[in-house]
């Protein structure tokens, strides 16, 4: 009777990797009576730290501008290290890809608020994620790209 390796799936640590906040033309900026717009952008990456031992980060870059005039630019990446053991190997990318930035993507979250409000503006709230439709998204551009011939491209939204 053969015995089977225990699945090992838990969280070592969740940081904020990096984080920046840039005002390039405060204070004239600030006197403005019009309302800015947002522009958000949202990339997932993942990679093995050692036997075991997985990093995924989330980065997020907020961006708001009045016409052509930038009012605040936030850049953060928040990532987590996990050790996964013992799963099958077509169950990684949904562990990967789904389970941890789900448990990354709060605190990223609260960070970004909190960084433009401690910059002096309101906070802007990242929207709520469903990561288990943008791997699938992934994978079924992924699945098309490679049956055209074309180099498999990340996505990020």
């Amino acid at each position: 009777m053969s015995e089977q390796a225990t699945p090992v799936f838990q969280i070592q640590r969740v940081y904020l990797k990096g984080a920046s906040l840039e005002q390039p033309n405060s204070p004239a900026i600030l006197l403005e009576q019009e309302s800015p717009s947002v522009d958000i952008q949202l990339g997932v990456n993942a990679g093995p730290v050692a036997d075991g031992i997985f990093e995924v980060t989330i980065t997020a870059t907020v961006q708001t501008k009045i016409k052509d005039k930038t009012v605040f630019l936030v850049e953060a990446t928040q990532a987590g290290i996990f050790e996964i053991r013992n799963l099958p190997e077509d169950q990684m990318g949904q562990i990967m890809g789904i389970a941890c930035p789900q448990i990354v993507y709060p605190y990223l979250r609260g960070n970004v608020a909190d960084l433009i409000q401690r910059g002096g503006f309101p906070p802007v709230h990242l929207a709520e994620i469903n990561f288990q439709a943008m791997f699938e998204q992934q994978q079924q551009q992924q699945a098309a790209a490679a049956a055209a011939g074309e180099a498999p491209k990340i996505v990020t939204q």
